[in-house]
């Protein structure tokens, strides 16, 4: 943040009389003061490709893993209903077997014979249905782990997005500016400070949109002109430096404030 230097009584009053008109003044002996602009236009753009490659990076890497875990509880769930399928044809059939050996030993005792015959297959088919039942078991417990790693691997990623908290604190410290998130993963809320000189602590915000390449602002507090906000988006969609779009948006919230 600047601040404006306004001296409270003349230069001219601190310059001793003197003897001739060849004697050194005091602002030849003030010592010359590098701001280090350049230096710190190159971190902005620095950080501004970085920060771009990120949000890049990470859209890319959720939307594979996303499109990747859909597959495969696709695949899972067709799994699944086929093998409860064949459980339910499994167990209709086994229902009208027993049909079969009731009416059979009604019939005759002459078919003894056969109804052992087909009770041996009756057991054939249970054990088959005990079977199916430990493969489903099975493939649910495949379904959870499965779940458990895609779970530990967004907590990965959140862990590594915070390995970024670092280079936030620059601007944070620059803009007197936080970055928090918006309630989406496709938002970011950025919060300003120190706006006001008689009142530090009077905060203004607005959310960018993160979905697309070209940025979008949503909302503003308090809110600003859509037309000044549209040509700042415009300018920064087309010249990609974030660090210029912040200090602009600063100025039109102070303002907006004043």
């Amino acid at each position: 943040m600047t601040s404006s230097f306004e001296p409270s009584f003349s230069m001219s009053g601190l310059r001793p009389p003197l003897a001739s008109a060849d004697a050194p003044s005091v602002a030849d002996s003030l010592p010359s003061i590098n701001f280090g602009f350049e230096d710190l236009r190159n971190r902005m753009a620095q950080f501004t490709a970085k920060f771009d490659a990120f949000i890049e990076r990470g859209r890319k890497q959720v939307l594979e893993e996303r499109n990747q875990f859909r597959i495969n509880m696709a695949e899972l769930q067709e799994d699944q209903r086929m093998k409860q399928r064949d459980i339910e044809i499994l167990d209709l059939k086994s229902q009208t077997h027993s049909q079969t050996l009731q009416k059979e030993a009604a019939e005759s005792a002459e078919m003894h014979a056969a109804i052992s015959s087909i009770a041996i297959e009756h057991d054939s088919r249970l054990a088959k249905r005990d079977r199916l039942k430990q493969q489903i078991a099975e493939t649910q417990r495949a379904i959870n782990q499965k779940l458990e790693a895609q779970k530990a691997h967004a907590q990965h990623l959140d862990a590594q997005a915070r390995l970024n908290v670092p280079e936030l604190e620059f601007w944070q410290d620059y803009l007197c500016l936080r970055i928090e998130g918006a309630g989406r993963e496709d938002r970011l809320k950025f919060v300003y400070t120190h706006l006001l000189e008689k009142d530090w602590e009077t905060e203004a915000w607005f959310e960018l949109g993160t979905t697309s390449r070209d940025y979008e602002v949503f909302h503003t507090r308090p809110k600003l002109g859509r037309d000044a906000v549209e040509r700042e988006l415009n300018i920064l969609n087309e010249d990609r430096d974030f660090g210029a779009f912040l200090k602009r948006m600063r100025k039109l919230f102070v303002k907006e404030m004043k």
